[in-house]
């Protein structure tokens, strides 16, 4: 074989491993999605047995401060009511683009994948196991 050739060889078998590993990593993300929701849920049938109602969710403008309204009603799950569920257990961080409109209008931040591990890769460095940060909340929830 050619160096051109094996050189198309090498880069076809190099495509097929990185697209292997990206859908491994893809089916890793939404196993734990899966497994989050389902604590969610959970938490969520525990919040309503211990009395503790869903409150209407506000998010903070990326830039800017104060908060923006939102249709959303949950529970926040850190103090700081940066990360918050809503009702039908989907997890959000509570950031939205800023600007007049939003503070007129209100914003709705996108849901994004439920993880196990709450804050990792964050900046602030604070991680917390999922099943352990809802703990906390149903033993003293965010108040709105």
């Amino acid at each position: 074989m050619s160096d051109s050739g094996s050189e198309q060889a090498w880069r076809v078998q190099r495509a097929e491993v990185v697209r292997a590993q990206q859908e491994a990593l893809a089916a890793a993300r939404q196993a734990e999605h899966e497994k989050a929701t389902a604590i969610l849920r959970e938490a969520i049938d525990g919040f309503y047995a211990a009395g503790i109602e869903p409150v209407p969710l506000r998010a903070r403008p990326g830039t800017g401060r104060g908060t923006v309204r939102t249709s959303l009603t949950g529970w926040y799950l850190k103090k700081d009511r940066t990360i918050a569920i809503d009702t039908d257990a989907r997890f959000y961080v509570m950031r939205v683009p800023g600007g007049l409109g939003a503070r007129l209008r209100g914003a709705d931040p996108e849901p994004s994948e439920a993880p196990l591990v709450v804050g990792r890769g964050a900046r602030d460095g604070e991680t917390f196991d999922l099943r352990e940060l809802l703990e906390m909340r149903l033993a003293d929830p965010v108040a709105p």
